[in-house]
């Protein structure tokens, strides 16, 4: 019955960026398990301490130096793109609370491609659990390649979807997503330095000022279709 409840519980997963004259600007990648939490029977949080931390993966990494310093040269370059990036977790079992975001600032919007790329490669690069890219994991594996581009006049999202042979998706994980996040969304919001004249995609919402776009999907779209989130903005001139 509970596992049920679980499939029927919405989570929503935000990918917010905030964009800069200049290109550069602020990207996080939100996760508001509460429902999921309000699930969970009461006998079984009631012990459980509230929890609101944050980390930096630089932290990490120089914590688990050790092992790095043992991946091959390639994993620890893509990890060395990784480190200006932070975690907050906040689970709070009073309030039926349950917050992941993850985080960082960055100089060109285009630079966010080989971090996200690092993120969706660790979820099958090792089952070592020594392994700080499991650390990295972010959210699953879409088996995607995201490109962002912004050049003033436009704003582009991309994402590829990768050959099997090239990144494969465990099935056990991608059912577990499927099944745990069904009903789940998957929501873009972008904000721009500019007015906005004009989506390629018809159902974004513009906020008052044109600024700011927000598109919803369904969450089983983003892990399944991917290509499906591409979308461009033009700007006013």
């Amino acid at each position: 019955m509970l596992l049920f409840a679980i499939t029927l519980t919405s989570c929503t997963f935000t990918e917010n960026i905030y964009l800069n004259e200049d290109g550069t600007g602020k990207f996080s990648i939100d996760m508001d398990g509460s429902g999921l939490m309000a699930m969970i029977p009461e006998d079984s949080i009631k012990t459980q301490k509230a929890v609101d931390t944050t980390f930096s993966f630089k932290d990490l990494f120089a914590g688990k130096s050790d092992s790095i310093s043992k991946l091959p040269k390639a994993d620890q370059d893509r990890l060395k793109k990784l480190e200006n990036f932070s975690v907050r977790t906040k689970m709070d079992p009073t309030d039926k609370q349950f917050i992941f975001s993850m985080f960082t600032d960055f100089k060109n919007v285009g630079d966010l491609q080989d971090a996200l790329a690092t993120m969706n490669q660790a979820k099958g690069s090792s089952k070592d659990a020594d392994n700080p890219l499991l650390a990295a994991g972010g959210i699953g594996s879409n088996n995607s390649d995201l490109k962002y581009t912004y050049d003033g006049k436009k704003f582009t999202r991309k994402a590829t979807v990768l050959k099997k042979e090239i990144l494969e998706v465990e099935n056990d994980s991608a059912e577990a997503y499927k099944m745990i996040f069904e009903s789940s969304t998957y929501v873009i919001k972008y904000h721009f330095p500019k007015r906005v004249k004009k989506v390629s995609n018809s159902t974004a919402l513009f906020s008052e000022d044109r600024k700011s776009v927000t598109i919803e999907y369904p969450f089983s779209e983003y892990m399944e279709n991917p290509d499906k989130l591409n979308f461009e903005v033009e700007f006013e001139k």
